[in-house]
């Protein structure tokens, strides 16, 4: 310990050290050239040639800085370096010989193959001095018992980097034990020491070994592929990590602390979607585009999204003031776009849209405003009748009057069959924008889609929350399903069906597979490496007001029509008369004054007659309306 302290040791140590293995390299060389022998011509030499050489390789070791690197940190760079010095020498001592011998006194200062010697020997051991300082320091500082075992999965350049990173920091307290590798033509091979498996033998790898975690460092890895080695991983009860993007190592290189756990996300995610940029383009290219709800989950990304298309101005609209100058920064620093009005406000307020479209003659709108959550719009239909009904009556009303070309409004599977208030408000929000297209010149169209992961008020962020606090986790029935996507995902479809809409259509998007609420948990769970029933529970807490098991896409007398892209369908839905639906919302909307719940959801219903309340107290308006 005493000779390997934690201190970095000085440059000028380094310095001296290098020059002692030069002066044993010469001496070797000749040694070894005279075959441990040295002719008397040559010893009596070597007090002027030992000095010289230190002489020739201090210079060198100057002009390339070798004594500068952390000797316990050497890699790669350091023996290229070490190259270099070494033949930067050599070459040298070559120059000098073919001077002193045609300019001065027609011998050689030292012989061709003593030179040729030397260069290896030097390679060999200032190499070696390093790698052994290496080694030893990480033996010391981090003994082999305090280590625990990880597999690296993907025997490529990121799955070397990721080791020796792993190896580089003192402090990581992990020992590779595998790699993993799907190409047969690695399965077997040892890669820094270290045997390459194939991932089916990750089982009985756990098996004899106390397998701690698994990373994921494996570049264009699919989908299907980084699924299969995480369900892999969680049935052995083995953390997952994944790397972070290149772009963000810290000066081209991966710090072992950038290295994180793998997000739930990830094992939900899909094949990346293809766009018809082309056609997105020619629809967005210099226009002033309004974003309602432009602070929210859905609203930011389609703003994020919008920047590559080089509209002329994008007006964020919101009511929500923080989150909004958090956009505002994240645009101006991350994005570097400046072609942006931030605009606060509520899309209920008439008079403030009414302006705004005065003052920015937007010609695209993006429609994400809105109440979402359940529960509380179940609790508050006043609230969801005039946010999601008549705000988007306003703000279309007022699109149509400016002569706007496309109004794209955002909605949720729950207007399918709604058994809640949200729903049904948004399903009256559709029912409107659908049948103003009959009327207007303006592009109304509709998209419908699932939940997005990590969006306000997601299951995703609930659970992450609860398992940070170590649980309960809970989950209000065992039998519950929903579908999921990505928010990036989600808004690619909602442009594309921009780009492709020719109005009045309701785009439904391809959520994939519906998933189950308790299976969601469990792995994110695990994925945080803990053990259910020990580490922490699950509870079923009962489904909440208006919630039902089973989200759906479309209504039963539905069916769709595919578009050219796979995942985007339109549904085929019954047509309405315009000024009859005008009427009936209007109707709706006068009873907000009132603040009557049940008045109001009874109107709803009228308007939306498969609105059938579950687990509500609006069960009994079914129940009458039965009698």
């Amino acid at each position: 310990m005493i000779w390997f302290p934690k201190s970095y040791t000085p440059r000028w140590i380094v310095f001296l050290i290098d020059l002692f293995i030069c002066a044993i390299s010469i001496s070797s060389a000749f040694l070894l050239r005279f075959n441990f022998a040295i002719p008397e011509q040559y010893f009596d030499s070597l007090t002027f040639i030992i000095p010289f050489v230190l002489f020739v390789r201090s210079i060198t070791f100057l002009i390339f800085r070798t004594y500068a690197g952390i000797i316990r940190y050497s890699g790669a760079k350091d023996t290229e370096r070490i190259f270099v010095v070494a033949i930067t020498g050599s070459i040298l001592f070559i120059i000098i010989n073919i001077l002193n011998y045609y300019l001065i006194n027609g011998t050689f200062i030292i012989p061709f193959s003593i030179i040729a010697i030397d260069f290896l020997i030097t390679i060999f051991l200032m190499t070696s001095f390093r790698l052994s300082t290496k080694i030893i320091y990480q033996e010391l500082y981090n003994p082999t018992k305090e280590k625990t075992a990880i597999v690296i999965y993907g025997a490529d350049q990121f799955g070397v980097i990721t080791k020796r990173t792993l190896d580089r920091d003192a402090e990581s307290k992990h020992k590779v034990l595998a790699f993993l590798d799907i190409n047969h033509a690695n399965i077997g091979k040892t890669l820094e020491g270290v045997t390459i498996y194939h991932p089916q033998y990750l089982d009985s790898l756990a098996k004899k070994n106390d397998i701690e975690k698994l990373i994921i460092a494996k570049e264009n890895i699919d989908s299907e592929e980084k699924q299969s080695i995480i369900e892999q991983s969680l049935q052995n009860n083995i953390k997952v990590l994944t790397l972070p993007d290149v772009n963000t190592w810290i000066n081209g290189e991966l710090s072992f602390n950038q290295i994180k756990e793998i997000k739930i996300e990830d094992l939900l995610e899909r094949p990346p979607i293809i766009l018809d940029v082309n056609k997105i383009k020619k629809k967005l290219l210099n226009k002033c585009i309004l974003v309602t709800g432009a602070a929210g989950s859905i609203g930011s990304e389609i703003v994020r999204q919008l920047i590559a298309f080089n509209p002329s101005k994008i007006i964020l609209f919101d009511q929500a003031e923080s989150p909004l100058y958090d956009m505002e920064l994240d645009l101006q620093e991350k994005f570097n776009f400046y072609n942006f009005e931030i605009v606060i406000g509520n899309i209920a307020d008439e008079y403030r849209i009414q302006k705004l479209f005065e003052v920015y003659k937007p010609l695209i709108v993006f429609h994400a405003a809105a109440y979402k959550h359940v529960p509380m719009m179940e609790n508050n239909p006043t609230e969801a009748l005039r946010t999601n009904i008549m705000g988007t009556k306003i703000l279309a009303d007022i699109a149509h009057a400016f002569k706007v070309e496309q109004f794209v409004m955002v909605s949720t599977d729950k207007a399918v069959n709604p058994t809640n208030v949200m729903g049904a408000s948004k399903r009256i929000a559709e029912i409107y924008v659908q049948a103003f297209n009959q009327v207007s010149n303006t592009n109304f169209i509709t998209t419908r889609f699932g939940n997005v992961l990590g969006s306000n008020g997601s299951v995703i962020l609930r659970f992450k929350k609860q398992i940070d606090k170590g649980g309960p986790v809970t989950v209000t029935h065992p039998e519950v399903t929903r579908y999921f996507m990505t928010i990036p995902e989600a808004c690619q479809l909602v442009l594309e069906a921009g780009a492709i809409s020719r109005g009045g259509e309701i785009f439904l998007f391809d959520m994939g597979k519906s998933v189950k609420i308790i299976d969601l948990a469990k792995k994110m769970i695990k994925l945080s490496g803990l053990e259910i029933g020990k580490d922490i529970q699950i509870k079923y807490t009962g489904l909440r007001p208006g919630e039902k098991l089973y989200e759906e896409l479309l209504n039963d007398k539905e069916n769709t029509i595919p578009t050219h892209h796979s995942k985007i369908m339109i549904a085929k839905v019954r047509t309405y008369d315009f000024d009859q639906v005008k009427w009936e919302i209007q109707q709706l909307i006068l009873l907000q004054k009132e603040h009557n719940n049940m008045e109001i959801v009874k109107k709803m219903k009228e308007i939306v007659p498969e609105f059938k309340s579950q687990n509500s107290v609006y069960e009994e308006l079914d129940i009458e309306s039965q009698k």
